[in-house]
């Protein structure tokens, strides 16, 4: 069962990404019921008007007061009476403003929460940008298959946090949320809504694209791992989440499956997660003897050493155990 979550996360993700493409169309089909005579809209804006009247009509019947409920995108966000918001969001927000607005912190509780419980799901299981740089790097495993060379390059993963702690000072100095314009969530949200309610692209569009070239020529999954202030933050709020993926030593064979799936560069085959792991289960969708598992506890597993179903533990084995005469 559990080697199916993986197929669970990508479904949530494109869910994810869907509702924010819907939710451009709805604002506008919205502001149509609320302000316009349907015989006033143009014939695009009629197609348009139709196409969410059908889709919403079994769900309400005040489009102009009730698709209000739903706001925003994964940067902040209302769903109902919920208000919710990326923690970096807030950090920044706090950072430009030199104060604490508590109606914009709370709105972060839940996911600071659920980032201590387990880790830093959010970049596996929530963020948009994910569903894109992971098309990105099966993007790069056709390429590598035409022969043309794979990204290869490692940098130090503690640079994340100097841009983490850059950001923060740019926030406080220009009294500006810095991180709106370099942050993958935040950018497509605002990106999308820009395409579809205004009918253009901002310059946001380009800084994406440039990550997507930086993962796909430079480093694997590069912009996540070494320069994503999200990301930095976190990992650093996950750091000892109770939710850990563990390996079962007696059922590793050794494969390496794990280690080559996994986007993060992480090695779970020598049991080297770290507070890098995203919990997105992609090595326990890979491993032929389901040797990876869920474990709750505040720290990884030491090294174990190698799987007793790998050749390495079995020729140690053979060494020592007494032979026929």
């Amino acid at each position: 069962m559990l080697r199916h979550l993986n197929k669970l996360r990508l479904a949530t993700l494109t869910l994810i990404f869907a509702a924010l493409i819907l939710l451009p169309f709805l604002s506008i089909y919205q502001s149509y019921r609320a302000a316009y005579a349907y015989d006033l809209l143009a014939p695009t804006e009629q197609r348009l008007y139709d196409a969410m009247e059908w889709l919403t009509e079994s769900f309400t019947n005040d489009p102009a007061e009730d698709l209000d409920a739903i706001k925003g995108t994964t940067w902040s966000a209302s769903i109902f009476d919920l208000k919710l918001s990326d923690p970096l969001a807030v950090v920044g927000q706090i950072a430009a403003g030199a104060r604490v607005y508590s109606p914009f912190l709370l709105s972060a509780l839940i996911p600071i929460i659920l980032t201590v419980l387990l880790g830093r799901f959010f970049c596996g299981w929530v963020c948009p940008a994910t569903l894109l740089y992971e098309i990105n790097s099966a993007l790069s495993r056709w390429l590598r298959a035409l022969g043309l060379r794979s990204p290869t390059r490692h940098f130090d993963l503690r640079f994340k946090y100097g841009v983490l702690a850059v950001g923060l000072l740019l926030s406080v100095a220009t009294g500006s949320i810095f991180f709106a314009i370099i942050y993958p969530p935040a950018i497509i949200g605002r990106e999308l809504y820009y395409a579809i309610a205004l009918g253009g692209f901002g310059a946001g569009t380009v800084f994406f694209a440039l990550t997507l070239l930086f993962d796909l020529l430079v480093a694997r999954r590069g912009f996540c791992r070494y320069l994503c202030p999200g990301g930095a933050l976190y990992s650093l709020l996950g750091r000892y989440r109770l939710l850990r993926i563990a390996r079962k030593v007696e059922q590793c064979n050794d494969c390496t499956k794990c280690d080559v799936v996994c986007e993060f560069g992480l090695l779970p085959m020598r049991d080297g997660f770290g507070q890098e792991c995203n919990n997105c289960t992609a090595c326990m969708a890979v491993c032929p003897t389901d040797a990876l598992a869920f474990r709750i506890a505040l720290t990884d597993l030491p090294a174990q050493g190698a799987g007793h179903l790998g050749r390495t533990h079995l020729r140690h084995g053979a060494a020592h155990t007494p032979g026929e005469n």
